[in-house]
């Protein structure tokens, strides 16, 4: 019976909650300030959460953090779409990164490609410290 209940901690929902709580840990730590669950409504007059908001600094513009559990086509695919939709309504500076779990498994290389092509800086999570610094400024 207590093995059954162990099963739950291994929900999906529970394991995309952990990673989401590794991400606020890993943003506190490092002292970047954010905002969580900023919504935006985009040019399709659609509602968007997106995980975090870094607001402009004097040296970086307005940052979008989205932490993506288990990057897949469709998983990438609801990103780009909602940061594309909210793009225009946004400063035009503005920048989005997606921060992903590369833990269990590596990231899909076709991912991060559709990632790049439409300009969302993509952080599997084994390198997140190459971003420290462009978060926290």
């Amino acid at each position: 019976m207590l093995a059954v209940n162990d099963l739950f901690y291994l929900a999906k929902p529970v394991v995309e909650s952990l990673f989401f709580e590794d991400v606020v840990a890993w943003l506190d730590a490092n002292e970047i300030r954010y905002t969580p669950g900023a919504k935006f409504t985009g040019i399709s007059g659609y509602d968007h959460l997106f995980n975090f908001v870094i607001p402009k600094s004097r040296r970086e513009p307005e940052r979008i953090v989205q932490a993506i559990n288990r990057p897949t086509r469709e998983t990438a695919l609801s990103f780009i779409n909602a940061w594309t939709d909210t793009r225009q309504t946004r400063p035009p500076e503005s920048k989005a990164f997606a921060m992903l779990n590369d833990i269990e498994q590596p990231v899909s290389g076709n991912v991060i490609d559709a990632f790049q092509n439409y300009g969302i800086r993509s952080v599997p999570w084994s390198g997140r410290a190459q971003v420290i610094l462009e978060l926290a400024a």
